[in-house]
């Protein structure tokens, strides 16, 4: 269980490689860097975002199917190749009128410490570095790309009763 009052936050962002995918990346022939994807994190994105949460992606990734993959979910916060993630995070910030104890960062790796030193709620999968772990109030059961993203997902929305509470919750 996150150890923190859910019912706070309004906003969950994810970093993507190691996160929503895998930290094992496969390269196309064209040397192209190849994703795959979870399903169970995109219905629970889906749902979160159907919730009135805002759920967003800071990554430094600048591959165009990621944002394709994530809009088609709903999502529409994906900061694609943002090398300084606390820049973005700032902006994202003060777009939706956030302050940091309402949002949830979920990283797992160097690039994200400083946003999740920020945010009120820094989470990570189960294989996150050592210096993420130490940084998280929860380090979740799941991988990354194997199910982080829909473990904390869940918890937010069972915390804010908002999880299978009405039809929305059956259907993409």
């Amino acid at each position: 269980m996150i150890n923190y009052d859910l019912q706070k936050i309004r906003a969950i962002i994810f970093d993507l490689d190691g996160v929503l995918s895998s930290s094992t990346i496969s390269l196309g022939a064209d040397g192209t860097p190849l994703r795959t994807v979870n399903i169970k994190d995109g219905y629970a994105i889906q749902l979160a975002v159907k919730m009135g949460l805002h759920v967003a992606i800071i990554s430094g990734c600048k591959i165009e199917s990621v944002r394709v993959r994530y809009e088609g979910l709903g999502m529409k916060d994906i900061y694609l190749g943002a090398a300084v993630k606390i820049k973005t995070y700032e902006e994202f910030l003060v777009k939706h009128g956030l302050n940091d104890d309402e949002v949830m960062f979920m990283g797992d790796d160097i690039p994200d410490l400083e946003v999740m030193r920020r945010v009120g709620c820094p989470v990570c999968p189960k294989d996150a570095c050592s210096e993420v772990r130490e940084a998280s109030l929860y380090v979740s059961d799941y991988l990354g790309g194997g199910g982080c993203g829909r473990d904390v997902i869940e918890q937010t929305l069972k915390a804010q009763g908002k999880w299978l509470k009405d039809e929305r919750a059956f259907g993409w």
